[in-house]
């Protein structure tokens, strides 16, 4: 039998109409079922890949960057009413092959994509299967405990994927100065050493200030060579690129930028890569990654770093608005001079 404590019946949620514009509606507070948890949000990230919700419309509420407490568990649940945490973007089987190795980012019965499938982080009450919570330290405020999902998530399991071919990474190369390449930035710091170079290049100088605050090395491409800047810097070339800007010029500057054993992992969607196989792979042994997410498993690492390096990772978050200002936050981020922009509930 589920059980429930001070929640309403029904929830005012955002409208994503299309055409980028947000209008408010109403409906039921969803009961848990078995194996389920009701979290009551208290805060969710926008994302770059919110784009074609906000624009093209959504049947489903989005936001799949969410934190917040649990006030409802269903039959067969252990969570505590009252524990914070986050929310895991896939709900993975558990079963299957790639579940039972940790990889659950590439589950092959996933039954949610929250925030796309299922209703999201903007609705103020979501329900979840209890496998995809991860409880967080009560330390950690919610709205950075956002940061463990997409940020430090996938940014760190982007070097890591890199690491799996090029075990002595010295030095890394960004493509991107949005949040994922902000939280790439970040996590390369923590995981690879506050020594190791990163350079990060972009077009948007409010987001390659807040890079270098963070301790990269900027290139603005308005008016700087990657090249250039990285030989400057003392470097023939970059042991890893990373590229979150999903361009097929930015995936091309990163893989010139290579050393030899380089290493490009590709981690914004969107546009081709263009390879010619002798020159930019076999004779250098290059090697070109995807990296979608992150395991689950790694949560409990970064928990780990952020009660560690909260003040640090705490400079990515550079706007915070209410429920009532989705829109105003849209246009904001798609604009380009924020870092990581939340909604507080």
């Amino acid at each position: 039998m589920s059980q429930v404590i001070h929640v309403p019946q029904t929830m005012n949620i955002p409208l994503f109409v299309g055409q980028g514009k947000i209008e408010y509606g109403e409906k039921p507070v969803p009961v848990p079922g078995k194996g389920q948890l009701l979290m009551q949000v208290k805060a969710n990230a926008l994302c770059g890949s919110d784009r074609s919700q906000y624009y093209d419309g959504s049947t489903t509420v989005p936001g799949h960057e969410a934190s917040g407490y649990i006030v409802g568990a269903g039959e067969g649940t252990t969570t505590a009413i009252g524990t914070p945490g986050v929310v895991f973007l896939m709900d993975f089987c558990g079963e299957c092959r790639s579940c039972k190795l940790g990889f659950t980012n590439q589950c092959f019965h996933k039954r949610a994509d929250y925030g796309f499938s299922h209703d999201g982080g903007y609705t103020p009450y979501i329900v979840i299967n209890e496998n995809v919570f991860f409880a967080v330290d009560p330390s950690i405020p919610l709205t950075e405990a956002t940061m463990l999902l997409d940020i430090m998530g996938t940014g760190g399991h982007a070097i890591k994927r890199a690491k799996l071919v090029h075990p002595d990474v010295q030095s890394v190369l960004v493509a991107g100065a949005g949040p994922i390449g902000l939280g790439v930035l970040a996590m390369a710091k923590l995981l690879l050493g506050e020594e190791t170079p990163v350079f990060i290049m972009d077009y948007v100088d409010y987001r390659l200030e807040l890079a270098e605050q963070m301790g990269a090395i900027p290139v603005q491409l308005a008016n700087q060579s990657v090249m250039d800047v990285i030989r400057e810097n003392g470097l023939e070339g970059v042991d890893i690129a990373i590229d979150t800007s999903g361009k097929t010029s930015g995936r091309r500057t990163s893989l010139d930028s290579l050393n030899q054993r380089g290493v490009l992992v590709c981690v914004g969607h969107g546009q081709e890569l263009n390879l010619s196989i002798s020159n930019d792979v076999i004779a250098p042994e290059r090697a070109v990654l995807g990296s979608e997410y992150f395991q689950y498993n790694e949560l409990a690492e970064n928990h780990a770093l952020i009660l560690k390096h909260l003040p640090y990772l705490q400079q990515i978050i550079t706007h915070r608005f209410g429920m009532d200002k989705i829109q105003e936050a849209y246009e904001l981020f798609f604009a380009g001079n924020t870092g990581k922009v939340i909604i507080e509930q």
